[in-house]
């Protein structure tokens, strides 16, 4: 990828042949919002032809991207309010980012606890019918209907088993930690997302290969519009640029209706939902889960998850609040209290505590406007056209809504409309195209493991823990070592010396936040001590010259990020 100082040389205007005066540049289509639907229309556009300067305040899928329940899923709870063809379109794109995606998506048994066999079985008739909007109780015979559904859709491109109900036997042998008025447990199987921040880099990097004059820029805010001229700053330098794009598409989630704003569009598009979620240190809760995802109804009809992510951290979500506020971004001790409430419900054997927390966030789910009940809300995407007016010569497409599991898909709606509109074919689809380190992927990947440790002189186990990062992109990281062999850090011995100067100098990295938080699992562990963010920031900062104020400056800022915006309830 190119620094992201050669992208901002990119943007600084010069002489246009026969203008004495800078032009500003005037690139195709200006994408603003470097979530993964922002990113995934990026790709899609550069598979085209069509290269697009994508812009986002912060670092690429650093926002509502960074904070999902990490999850590929068909969305089980949307059936409930008749949102069949969602539901098929979120199986059917989960089944493809298990093949192109496979380093990062991986499948993940489920399992739904269930008290008893007939509740709300009429209600739920009306729910599917579209007579009934809100969330209610789901017995064993309306959730083995649902999963029947799940199962049809599953068909095309399958990579999961069907449902199966598990017989009392089982689940109690397997999950004895089970509150004991669970009677049925259904069985079904979707994915989980190891390192979503990493998939969008590699999106963004596979999009500016296919395509050399697509360009993302990240720390570059929209700050307004003069005309044709849409106003941009850097938000680490406060350096200002210019772009006079023909066409906007606005991805900024949770801050559609403010970019909106800035274009003289004053209309009403989002309508959030804040959600929450815990990562705690706990081996009995992570033994209890047996390798699986808990995925069960809350009192109030809410559904809430926990499932492992190694062998001692389990993550815990999620709520789902009324927000009109995009920085409502920071886990509250309400919403703990209430995670904490349910997950002793479901698991009453298992104490949770504040001291096992190591790392909590939260984010804004971007849903349309809606006066309904949060968990009724459509998780659908839509898009809204506005036309050029008065002394806006653009169109801006707003996105409203969007999912991780569908954004391929959303991706696509909109790139075909702007082919529609600039006159060009689709050359292909996205579908099946391999991303990162998927790209060759082998059917057995213990022989592959193997190979990568006597190739480069690993031990075993770091050659699986390098794999399990970069997939087959591990490869070419270990090529740029050779000939030095890695330099375990002192603080985080897991990650090599090596390793980090490559990800700094090599995947856009602005900030040592970006690497603690979106390109390694550092923050997301608990690893973050104030002794790892000195001996990461001397690396990092050697690694691209910042001068010692500059480090010091990023160490301090990151503490701040993650006592802050990632609080851990009685730390400092």
């Amino acid at each position: 990828m190119l620094s992201r100082d050669a992208i901002l040389d990119d943007l600084r205007a010069g002489p246009g042949p026969g203008h004495p005066a800078p032009q500003p540049p005037a690139p195709e289509v200006l994408i603003i919002g470097a979530g993964i639907n922002g990113v995934g229309v990026f790709r899609d556009l550069a598979l085209q032809g069509v290269p697009g300067l994508l812009v986002d305040r912060g670092d690429i899928c650093s926002a509502t991207s960074a904070a999902s329940s990490r999850l590929i899923h068909g969305g089980l709870r949307y059936l409930e309010i008749g949102e069949f063809s969602l539901v098929r379109e979120s199986v059917e794109e989960r089944n493809r980012l298990l093949l192109d995606a496979p380093h990062l998506v991986r499948p993940l048994r489920v399992r739904v606890p269930i008290a008893d066999r007939f509740s709300g079985a009429l209600t739920s008739l009306g729910r599917f019918l579209g007579w009934v909007r809100t969330p209610g109780p789901k017995g064993a015979l309306v959730v083995a209907l649902g999963l029947r559904a799940y199962d049809l859709f599953n068909r095309r491109d399958q990579t999961m088993p069907n449902h199966r109900m598990v017989p009392a036997r089982e689940f109690r042998a397997q999950m004895p930690a089970l509150a004991s008025s669970t009677r049925y447990v259904a069985e079904f199987h979707d994915a989980r997302l190891t390192a979503p921040e990493r998939l969008g880099l590699e999106l963004v990097a596979q999009a500016e290969q296919m395509c050399p004059e697509a360009r993302a820029a990240t720390y570059l805010a929209v700050t307004g519009r003069e005309g044709g001229r849409i106003l941009l700053a850097d938000v680490l330098t406060g350096e200002r640029f210019a772009v006079a794009p023909k066409l906007v598409v606005n991805c900024a989630g949770a801050r559609v209706d403010e970019v909106d704003g800035r274009f003289g569009i004053n209309q009403r598009l989002i309508g959030g939902t804040k959600g929450s979620h815990l990562v705690v240190r706990n081996r009995a809760l992570v033994e209890s889960l047996a390798d699986t995802m808990l995925y069960f109804e809350t009192p109030d009809h809410r559904i809430c998850l926990a499932y492992p992510l190694d062998e001692l951290h389990a993550l815990v979500g999620t709520t789902d609040l009324r927000t009109d506020d995009p920085d409502d971004t920071i886990c509250s001790d309400a919403e703990i209290d209430y995670l904490f409430e349910v997950m002793a419900m479901a698991m009453p054997a298992i104490a949770l505590s504040r001291d096992e927390i190591v790392h909590t966030y939260a984010g804004i789910r971007p849903l349309p406007a809606s006066e309904g009940v949060a968990g009724a809300i459509s998780r659908d995407h839509s898009i809204r056209a506005f036309e050029p007016q008065g002394d806006r010569p653009f169109p801006v497409l707003s996105l409203v809504g969007g999912k991780w599991t569908t954004f391929r898909a959303c991706a696509e709606e909109i790139a075909d409309d702007i082919l529609a509109r600039t006159g060009r074919a689709r050359r292909r689809s996205t579908a099946g195209i391999a991303i990162g380190g998927g790209a060759g992927w082998p059917v057995d990947p213990a022989p592959y493991v193997a190979e990568l440790a006597r190739r480069f002189g690993l031990s075993l186990e770091r050659a699986r823990v390098l794999f399990d990062r970069y997939g087959t992109a591990a490869a070419s990281r270990l090529e740029g070592f050779a000939p030095q062999r890695e330099v375990p850090l002192t603080t985080l011995p897991d990650y090599s010396y090596q390793e980090i100067v490559a990800i700094a100098r090599e995947e856009r990295v602005a900030r040592l936040e970006d690497i603690v938080l979106r390109r390694t699992h550092i923050a997301l562990l608990g690893q973050a001590t104030s002794e790892a963010l000195a001996e990461l920031g001397t690396v990092v900062g050697e690694a691209l010259g910042w001068p010692p104020e500059r480090i010091a400056h990023e160490i301090a800022a990151a503490a701040q990020v993650i006592g802050t915006r990632h609080l851990v309830p009685g730390r400092t």
